[in-house]
């Protein structure tokens, strides 16, 4: 059925920068799906300007390694805010870019990250009744992110 409206395009409103401190990491191996790599989350710091929160330890970056050098990676961790609610944060996407630059990030150094793309979608999920944090719950994120030797930093942006 015709409709003289169309879909509105999204529009993208800066929410927090995060940087997510990390473990060393854990190389599984190969296995049925690609190559697994563990990244203990050990701490890190959330700021924007609705929302500050430190990173808690005890989460990690569950990665699987793909022919063709991409890197899917689906980081699952929590957060304290400033005013003690916590707030469970899910990062799921991609790492890819030219073999030379995949090689330097898994050696552990930082490429520009102009030279590669590092995108993720995340959900976050807090309590319901926190009237400051609740709105987390039905946000919709993406981020653009680098990858340095001890951390991952990266720009959450709300889709509006």
């Amino acid at each position: 059925m015709a409709t003289p409206y169309e879909p509105p395009r999204p529009g993208l409103e800066f929410l927090a920068r995060a940087e997510v401190t990390l473990d060393e990491v854990l190389d599984l191996g190969g296995t049925p799906h690609g190559r697994r790599r563990v990244v203990p989350i050990i701490g890190g710091r959330v700021e924007g300007p609705r929302l500050s929160a430190d990173v808690l330890p005890g989460g990690a970056d569950w990665q699987i390694l793909q022919t063709g050098g991409w890197v899917r990676v689906e980081a699952r961790y929590t957060a304290r805010t400033d005013d003690g609610s916590l707030v469970s944060i899910v990062s799921r996407g991609v790492r890819h870019g030219p073999p030379e630059v995949m090689s330097a990030l898994l050696a552990g150094q930082c490429p520009d990250p102009s030279t590669y793309r590092f995108r993720t979608a995340i959900t976050f999920e807090t309590a319901e009744d926190s009237p400051e944090h609740a709105w987390l719950n039905h946000v919709v994120t993406v981020s653009s992110a680098l990858r340095r030797p001890d951390a991952v930093l990266l720009d959450v942006y709300a889709v509006c």
